[in-house]
């Protein structure tokens, strides 16, 4: 039996570090590919749209030689693969979605994301999202390890501030997806932290429900960022996910 790959698309305002626990995890056996999005080369020549991230996503799959594979997404992550599953179907075998929504923002959060792209491309820097280490980031994971809240406050200290003022355009952009969600016979898998102020249990419950009753991990102590906050769970589902599509269930 061939071990299908996993992408594993990353969330905002991070990079493809913060999938770094979960993808060593995943066994030595199956490839696993964990882009930038956008790439840094791709920042000016493309979007910000997500529709134009998924086009370059599958690009570089398909220049790597990938065709089809488990596409696992974490917050704008999950965004950006249900826009693979619309524009480039053949290429998901298998769906995770980890942390995140299927619908468009409502035009008060929009606004927001519009706000904060200007904050950052004035300011040159990433002062405008430095704050949402303590939004991403369950309770538990805030007070118990010092550890990974540094960790991923250096994650956000990191990064282009061109690529975070896209980002947030990108997703202010975005359409409700729950139709493409819905027609998508393929293994989905849901994954939230208990702890998740940001979409939130329900948001998951939700998307479960769309996607036909399908699987709905719900991580202990964890928040926004659950790869990062409990790599092990995350990664544990993502295998069974997996396993099933090797096995065309």
């Amino acid at each position: 039996m061939t071990a299908t790959p996993v992408v594993l698309l990353h969330g905002f305002p991070l990079d493809h570090r913060m999938w770094a626990d979960v993808a060593e995890r995943l066994g030595e056996d199956r490839r696993v590919l964990v882009p930038d999005v956008p790439a840094a080369d791709d920042l000016d020549q493309v979007g910000p749209t997500l529709d134009d991230a998924a086009d370059r996503v599958a690009a570089a799959l398909h220049g790597a030689g990938v065709d089809r594979a488990v596409v696992a997404g974490l917050s704008m992550g999950g965004y950006v693969a249900l826009a693979l599953l619309e524009r480039h179907p053949d290429l998901v075998a298998g769906l995770a979605l980890v942390d995140t929504r299927s619908t468009a923002d409502a035009p008060d959060a929009r606004a927001k994301r519009l706000d904060v792209a200007a904050q950052v491309e004035s300011s040159g820097s990433v002062d405008a999202v430095r704050g949402m280490v303590g939004t991403v980031l369950g309770e538990t994971t805030r007070t118990a390890h010092p550890d990974v809240v540094a960790r991923v406050a250096g994650w956000i200290d990191e990064q282009p501030p061109a690529r975070v003022a896209w980002s947030q355009r990108a997703m202010a952009a975005r359409t409700d997806r729950t139709e493409v969600l819905r027609r998508f016979t393929g293994p989905v898998l849901v994954v939230v932290g208990d702890e998740d102020e940001v979409t939130g249990v329900e948001a998951a419950r939700d998307l479960a429900k769309v996607a036909g009753g399908a699987p709905l991990v719900v991580v202990p102590r964890a928040g926004h960022l659950t790869a990062v906050e409990d790599p092990a769970t995350v990664a544990t589902a993502l295998v069974e996910l997996a396993r099933r599509v090797d096995g065309g269930r």
